[in-house]
C-alpha cells in the first residue's frame, strides 16, 4: 500500500529538466520569427526600395490620404517636392509614401 521511496522519487525527466521547457520556446520562438518578424521586415524592405525608386512625374499617396504628382526629387534630402494642385505645391517627407504609382502603371482597382 506505501509507495517506496524509489517510486515516489522518480518521475518524468522531460518535464523536470530544463530541455522540457526549452523545446517549447523554442517552438515559439520559430513560429513567431516566421508568421511576424519576417514578413514585416520583407515589408520594410519593398517600402524602403519603393521610396529610393520615386522619380519625378510619379503619382503617390501619401500617409495623410493625399494623391499628388511628383515635381522635385532631391537625391540627398529626406523630402520631395508634390504638387496637390495646379498651383499647389508641398514638401514632404519621403517616409510618408504609402505608395508609388509611376507613369505607365495604371491605377489599382478597388476591388
Amino acid at each position: 500500500m506505501f509507495i517506496t521511496p524509489a517510486l515516489a522519487q522518480t518521475g518524468n525527466p522531460l518535464s523536470d529538466s530544463f530541455g522540457g521547457i526549452l523545446i517549447p520556446m523554442l517552438l515559439m520562438v520559430l513560429i513567431f520569427y516566421f508568421l511576424v518578424i519576417r514578413p514585416q521586415s520583407q515589408r520594410q524592405k519593398q517600402h524602403r526600395e519603393m521610396i529610393e525608386r520615386v522619380r519625378r512625374g510619379d503619382t503617390v499617396v501619401t500617409s495623410g490620404g493625399f494623391i499628388a504628382k511628383v515635381t522635385r526629387v532631391t537625391e540627398n534630402s529626406d523630402e520631395i517636392e508634390v504638387e496637390l494642385a495646379d498651383s499647389l505645391k508641398v514638401r514632404v517627407l519621403r517616409s510618408t509614401l504609402m505608395e508609388v504609382r509611376s507613369k505607365s502603371e495604371p491605377v489599382k482597382d478597388a476591388s
